[in-house]
């Protein structure tokens, strides 16, 4: 089931664009070329985007914005990624983050 806002009604009809195809979790999804990451996720049902370092609880978009860290994701092998604020590119490899994502904070 389609979860994208297509017609939107403030923003008006939303023009056609390529759809490319990203992994998630080792899973192909589809996206909207330039739509940002955490947009794609949602509307293929994908709500996780990270585990916290202490208590492993499940975190997704929050800000929407870039200002937070919650829905940081590894894209491409690089952790800490902002989502809501990275646009899709085809062949983009996105992971879920547990913890810092193997970053090693100093």
């Amino acid at each position: 089931m389609e979860k994208r806002i297509v017609d939107h009604p403030i923003l008006g009809h939303q023009e056609e664009v390529q759809m490319v195809q990203i992994t998630v979790d080792g899973k192909p999804v589809f996206a909207r070329q330039g739509e940002m990451i955490s947009a794609a996720l949602v509307a293929n049902g994908i709500l996780i985007n990270r585990y916290t370092i202490k208590r492993n609880e499940p975190r997704g978009v929050f800000c929407g914005i870039g200002q937070c860290t919650d829905c940081v994701m590894i894209v491409d092998g690089i952790p800490n990624v902002r989502t809501c604020v990275t646009p899709v590119k085809a062949g983009m490899v996105i992971e879920t983050q547990h913890g810092t994502g193997g970053y090693k904070r100093t």
